[in-house]
């Protein structure tokens, strides 16, 4: 989820796969060798990275690939859209997998987001991977939105996660195909967010998310391979 981001509700969910029996919380309370977040096989971390969109939108995009020194173009775009296995890192500060190695978020952002958003997950895993600690990348963070060298999202910046090989925490692995629409700080209440029968799911149990934006999932029913996904979102 994503944003980052990206793993705002799976986040949400290993906090109560804690209550629920699962691994606790300083499981992975560190950050675990390198090689532990890299994908041996290009190839697999290329095509682990186009399963987020339905091939009409991947086919085309650029695709990055973490390398020991960041993310790669391993595939030039032609449609302005990029696809991209983001790592735990992403996750919100507070959450107990903040350091799996084991997950692994595809994800699609369009052209909007690309420009907007995307740098966030090249910032983040640039002070990952210099090794700067959790609190001390936070506050980094901080001061680059209040620097302006990271900006709100553009209007319209939305991306794809419905890969069905996604493994966005220990309690949800999956979780569930969705859209992801990535919308400056505002009330969720604007969205109708969490609301009895809305399809519209935001995160608000993890106030430790630096960038200046607020990400509205909508499940969607299928994968991006075209078979069911599962709806019970809520």
């Amino acid at each position: 989820m994503t944003p980052f981001r990206i793993f705002l509700v799976a986040s949400a969910l290993a906090s109560a796969g804690q209550i629920l029996g699962a691994a606790p919380p300083d499981t992975y309370a560190h950050m675990a060798p390198l090689e532990q977040y890299l994908i041996g096989d290009r190839g697999a971390e290329i095509a682990l990275a186009r399963s987020a969109a339905p091939a009409a939108v991947s086919a085309d995009a650029k695709v990055l690939v973490l390398g020991r020194h960041g993310y790669e173009t391993a595939v030039s775009g032609r449609n302005g859209f990029t696809c991209v296995v983001e790592r735990s890192w992403m996750s919100p500060f507070d959450s107990p997998e903040f350091w799996n190695p084991r997950l692994r978020g595809p994800v699609c952002y369009n052209p909007a987001a690309t420009r907007s958003v995307l740098p966030y997950t090249i910032y983040r895993t640039t002070l990952v991977l210099m090794g700067i600690a959790k609190p001390q990348m936070l506050e980094q963070i901080r001061a680059a939105v209040a620097n302006k060298e990271l900006f709100a999202p553009e209007v319209g910046a939305m991306s794809y996660m419905m890969s069905k090989h996604a493994y966005l925490s220990d309690q949800s692995g999956a979780w569930h195909s969705h859209l992801m629409f990535h919308i400056p700080k505002t009330d969720s209440a604007t969205w109708g967010a969490d609301l009895p029968g809305s399809p519209v799911i935001v995160d608000t149990d993890h106030p430790e998310v630096p960038e200046p934006q607020i990400i509205f999932m909508v499940p969607v029913g299928d994968w991006s391979d075209g078979t069911a996904a599962p709806m019970h979102a809520h």
